[in-house]
């Protein structure tokens, strides 16, 4: 039972609840009647304050308590809400005798309460609440974590205690509510898809929604989550990509579409990769990697400017600039720079493998020889692409989806963004020759008994949806989480989800 694990102090809290219940007082009322914030309540007193308006400001506010000091015949405390903090003043002389001791005896530090009364200056000069009534909204049985507060140039700051990782991601409730750092973070989350997906409509692009669960997965190269439809008696996929059901929708005349959700993929954990995570694609009719690649650095910059207001950003020590244009390096050309290795004078795995094994280098033994290039490009390259650049032009093989380069049937119109180290998007020129398609797909021996992750099933339905004819487009892919480590500096994907996967706390145990 839950009360088997609180300790002394969470039983006295406990017996304050039972207390309430008792004198016939609810501890979780059904209704609240806030008015307003805490800062519509300020900014409103403010207002009238400057204007000579001596009728007084009356308000409801609500919120968590966060300090509370009782002195005889007065009282003061502090509230949070989402518009901030607000005093408190609480006067025997107004709330009577029975009022202020329920006050002192019942109200604990984390209780939501609600309070009405009118807005005053302090001798001190702050704004307040004359309190004329008060009751609980919600009995906070766990206290939170203590907070340390101090001036800093004048203003508050709290530092919360809370700052162990593994906690922090477990209770992220806790985290929130004595974190201030973390709401902000969750903030410019919101406001970084509020911005992307303003500036896709403001392009005449419109949001569409594709299946979740999938009878054939594709789209990319990852490991899928498997379930199974007890009904159907059919195994389903969580996708790991939109990108076939999206491109399916230029074939029916969506000439520009997107969606933004969670994809699904069932491999590692690390600071930039969380089992479901937030893509956002886009699939533009009439477009190639190139259009594709001005757009992206537009639309990067433009979601920076809206959340941030500036394109310049910190992240790990470093100062970065979005603001286009961006770098752009032919992937070849960044090799031979970068490791000596011209990949054009090595056709085939084995002789890519010989020159990387005669640099000194670690070739993974039967490796495609795409797949020895982006070994070559994650080691070499990604880590030194700080500053926004795009890296293009990439292997066939490990390009299935994208249109091959005139004139080289090797490489593909194909495009990753890298920024602060590590890739942030992924474009194509799309591939929409249904015969090639097939083709792509048989010799990458896409079928479902491999657990080689470059290999996907067959998608005989999509295949007969390109013989319908889609018009030569440009499709790119962004992980929304990625963008926001940036425009919040943070080094780890789990600071940016609310609720990261983590280990099971049985299983660490038995570890």
């Amino acid at each position: 039972m839950l009360e088997d694990s609180f300790t002394e102090l969470e039983r006295t809290r406990l017996e304050k609840l039972h207390a309430l219940q008792a004198e016939g007082l609810e501890p979780y009322p059904t209704r609240a009647e806030q008015t307003h914030t805490s800062q519509e309540a300020i900014d409103a007193f403010i207002r009238a304050e400057e204007a000579g308006d001596e009728i007084p400001i009356k308000v409801t506010l609500a919120g968590r308590l966060r300090a509370l000091r009782t002195m005889g015949k007065i009282a003061f405390a502090h509230i949070d809400d989402r518009g901030g903090r607000v005093q408190l003043f609480f006067r025997i002389n107004d709330l009577g005798e029975k009022k202020m001791a329920e006050l002192d005896k019942f109200f604990d530090l984390g209780d939501f309460i609600q309070a009405s009364g009118y807005m005053f200056r302090t001798k001190r000069g702050e704004v307040t609440l004359y309190v004329e009534d008060f009751k609980l909204l919600a009995k906070a049985l766990r206290p939170l974590p203590a907070a340390k507060d101090e001036m800093v140039d004048g203003e508050l700051v709290r530092h919360a205690t809370l700052s162990d990782p593994e906690t922090r991601y477990r209770q992220r409730y806790v985290d929130l509510a004595v974190n201030p750092d973390v709401q902000k973070i969750f903030k410019v989350r919101a406001a970084t898809v509020r911005a992307l997906r303003q500036f896709l409509d403001d392009h005449d692009f419109i949001e569409v929604e594709t299946p979740i669960l999938q009878p054939i997965y594709g789209g990319a190269a990852a490991k899928p989550f498997v379930t199974h439809h007890n009904q159907l008696h059919q195994d389903l996929f969580l996708r790991i990509s939109f990108e076939l059901y999206l491109k399916r929708l230029l074939v029916g005349g969506l000439e520009r579409v997107y969606e933004i959700g969670r994809d699904f993929r069932n491999e590692g954990v690390s600071f930039k990769h969380n089992p479901e995570f937030t893509q956002l694609e886009f699939y533009w009719a009439y477009a190639d990697y190139l259009k594709v690649m001005d757009f992206t650095e537009q639309m990067i910059a433009f979601a920076a400017e809206q959340v941030l207001g500036t394109t310049k950003i910190s992240f790990d020590g470093k100062e970065i600039d979005l603001t286009p244009p961006w770098n752009r390096l032919e992937l070849r050309q960044g090799l031979i720079e970068a490791t000596g290795i011209d990949i054009d004078e090595h056709p085939t795995a084995e002789s890519l493998e010989a020159a990387m094994k005669a640099k000194g280098l670690t070739a993974k033994p039967g490796s495609s020889r795409g797949k020895l290039i982006d070994a070559l490009l994650g080691d070499f390259l990604e880590p030194n692409f700080i500053q926004p650049t795009f890296l293009y032009n990439y292997p066939r093989d490990i390009s299935p989806l994208a249109k091959n380069q005139p004139g080289n049937p090797t490489v593909v119109e194909r495009f990753e963004g890298f920024v602060g180290g590590m890739e942030l998007c992924n474009a194509f020129s799309e591939l929409n020759d249904p015969l090639d398609q097939e083709q792509r797909f048989l010799e990458m021996g896409r079928d479902y008994k491999s657990d080689d992750e470059e290999r996907h099933p067959m998608d005989d339905d999509y295949l007969n949806a390109l013989s319908y004819g889609m018009p030569p487009a440009g499709g790119f892919g962004i992980g929304v989480d990625r963008l926001v480590m940036l425009l919040t500096g943070r080094r780890s994907i789990r600071e940016v989800i609310l609720f990261p996967h983590l280990r099971s706390l049985a299983e660490d145990d038995s570890n």
